[in-house]
């Protein structure tokens, strides 16, 4: 019987048929065995690929590498193949890596949990604490609450105002600048534990201007330096020195977080 011809489809199917057809599955496949199973080329391919599994059924499988492939390890895995897992390096290193972006986020968080209107401010104001020398500032002798009349007479500057908890401690200087946002920002240097106070305006909401209050104290840090800032009439006031919260406390009467 002449051998029926194929298709380049139906050829591709039977040049990689499975050697027994108990195992085709698929429709195609078989149909494709089918036409095919009366050529010579179809059967020498046949007998060949036999022979190939045959010879690959008698090769001897070394111990070491049996174990990889044992039923009892296809089938269940290992009781303690999780433990093999968490010993690979690759998957330490990614479980460290996870660990640190996790700590990052919850510090992140954390640290924002205490966030109030004008702490960002605070905290770059800190930074200006830090690089600041003495001789940027006009040497002024006297009381820190008796600036408030120069800061309204020289720069226009109202409600200015140094709190009462800090007006009787004696001023080095002060000066009168202009911060990132074009904010005007009075800061005096006192005596006291070197110690620098920040006046500010506070931080209004965007769309009404209303000033966005806040009571009490709250505390700020940023590179060595701690700061407690608290708002009245729509300015903040801010006491910064280098140092911990405790070196700032005792001239806090109360700080509310």
């Amino acid at each position: 019987m002449k051998p029926r011809r194929l298709s380049r489809r139906q050829r591709a199917l039977a040049n990689c048929a499975p050697v027994s057809e108990d195992r085709i599955r698929d429709r195609s496949m078989r149909a494709a065995v089918f036409r095919a199973r009366g050529s010579n080329e179809f059967a020498n391919q046949q007998s060949f690929d036999r022979a190939v599994a045959a010879l690959v059924r008698a090769i001897p499988i070394p111990p070491e590498a049996a174990e990889w492939f044992s039923s009892t390890d296809l089938i269940a895995p290992s009781k303690w193949a999780w433990k093999k897992t968490a010993r690979n390096p690759a998957v330490l290193a990614i479980g460290i890596a996870l660990v640190v972006i996790a700590g990052v986020f919850v510090f992140n968080f954390v640290g924002r949990l205490n966030d109030f209107p004008g702490s960002g401010t605070a905290r770059k104001l800190l930074g200006t604490a830090g690089s600041t020398r003495s001789v940027l500032l006009d040497p002024v002798t006297g009381d820190a609450g008796t600036l408030s009349d120069l800061f309204f007479l020289k720069h226009g500057l109202e409600h200015y105002d140094v709190p009462a908890e800090f007006a009787d401690f004696r001023t080095i200087g002060c000066r009168v600048f202009d911060d990132d946002e074009a904010r005007r920002v009075a800061q005096i240097w006192v005596v006291e534990k070197r110690m620098q106070f920040f006046l500010f305006s506070a931080e209004r909401n965007a769309k009404t201007g209303v000033v966005l209050q806040f009571s009490g104290w709250r505390y700020v840090h940023q590179e060595g330096w701690v700061g407690a800032v608290t708002e009245r009439n729509g300015v903040c006031f801010m006491a910064a020195l280098r140092g911990r919260e405790k070196d700032l406390a005792p001239y806090i009467p109360k700080v509310k977080q």
